[in-house]
């Protein structure tokens, strides 16, 4: 028998979950599962789609050179297929530019220069004397910058040494993030006061511009921001065609169940579509033999609504299945498992639940 847990109408083995959880980096084991799960409903209820439209794409190579494997190509065509948006319009895509102008201007860049001094191996003592070397050359430029150049073309290991350590015009990224960060707190002019380490060494450094970033016309960024826009929009309407094909999914009970494969089994019946062709006779003489208890309790509560068995046990089926969550069909499901007939089975199971006196509680003590 195999645990199994129902998430968006889709009965996953719960050995599944586990693995598909590895994929879910998270604070804690609970939030890890609980997004394992949705990733595997979502794209058994995609690949399911997909295979009701009857789409057979063929695999796309993406910008990498990598190819969709076979499930990825399926849930693309087929989001392809049902997920349309429109278009933003140009008046749109103005309206964007001019109510956040500050938000559409180039990079501001920097003109700035090192001087590299780089330890002779890898060992600390190594690291400390290029260390001691690079402080002793940050003091001297902070009481003479003038010699800044003339220092880099002797001290530096960086080839920029040559061009008195010149790194040129640099915009975000272009150096590593330990420099960047450095030069961003630095006026023109200005030689650091100590020194900063990178996997290369130790850099001595000077900026000598900062260029501001300009505003950008409209004709430049236009194609961006709809780019934007549509991607915004898609996300939205692909997320809503998803909850969806949930929501259709839970109307159905349980609209299928994923193999030890990870693929939805298409030639079983829902749950729901089990429940709904069960026998409320044979019900009656399965409860008799196995539950007399809770069929005296069926058949009286049958009498007191002054309806038949048959007609209680439909009722309460279709209001079980109408309303029903996922925690309540993972239940019915556990206690389905093994049984000869699993539909007889999980309908005794709802109706214990339904026919179980909810607990009173009482005020021992009343405030005055």
């Amino acid at each position: 028998m195999t645990a199994t847990t129902v998430i968006d109408g889709v009965e996953i083995p719960e050995f599944l979950i586990a693995l598909e959880a590895q994929n879910h980096p998270s604070l804690s084991v609970i939030e890890a599962r609980r997004a394992a799960g949705k990733a595997l409903a979502v794209r058994a209820l995609l690949l399911h789609r997909a295979d009701e439209l009857g789409l057979r794409p063929a695999p796309e190579h993406d910008e990498a050179g990598r190819e969709e494997t076979a499930e990825e190509a399926l849930i693309r065509a087929v989001l392809d297929e049902e997920v349309d948006i429109e278009t933003p319009s140009t008046e749109l895509c103005r309206h964007i530019y001019d109510s956040q102008r500050s938000r559409f201007t180039s990079p501001a860049l920097v003109e700035a220069a090192h001087i590299l001094i780089a330890p002779q191996g890898d060992e600390a003592s190594h690291w400390e004397a290029a260390h001691m070397t690079a402080l002793d050359v940050t003091r001297t430029l902070i009481e003479q910058p003038g010699q800044f150049a003339a220092l880099a073309k002797s001290l530096s290991n960086c080839p920029s040494g040559e061009v008195g350590g010149s790194l040129g015009q640099l915009g975000p990224g272009d150096v590593v993030g330990e420099i960047e960060q450095a030069l961003s707190a630095l006026q023109p002019g200005q030689v650091l006061n100590q020194p900063v380490r990178s996997r290369f060494g130790w850099h001595v450094l000077k900026l000598d511009r900062r260029i501001e970033g300009r505003e950008l016309p409209f004709d430049y960024v236009e194609d961006k921001i709809r780019l934007h826009l549509e991607s915004r929009a898609w996300t939205a309407a692909a997320t809503r065609y998803v909850a969806d094909l949930a929501e259709r999914a839970r109307g159905l009970g349980v609209a299928f169940s994923l193999t030890r494969d990870g693929r939805f089994d298409t030639g079983a019946l829902s749950l729901g579509e089990r429940l709904a062709g069960a026998s409320a006779a044979g019900l009656e003489a399965w409860l008799d033999a196995s539950d007399p208890d809770l069929a005296e309790r069926v058949r009286a509560a049958a009498a007191a609504a002054g309806i038949d068995v048959d007609t209680f046990v439909q009722r309460a089926v279709k209001d079980f299945v109408n309303t029903a969550g996922d925690e309540s069909w993972t239940h019915l499901i556990s206690a389905a498992q093994g049984a000869e007939d699993p539909a007889i089975a999980a309908i005794a199971s709802l109706l214990r639940t339904r026919l179980t006196p909810k607990t009173r509680t009482y005020t021992i003590f009343r405030k005055v």
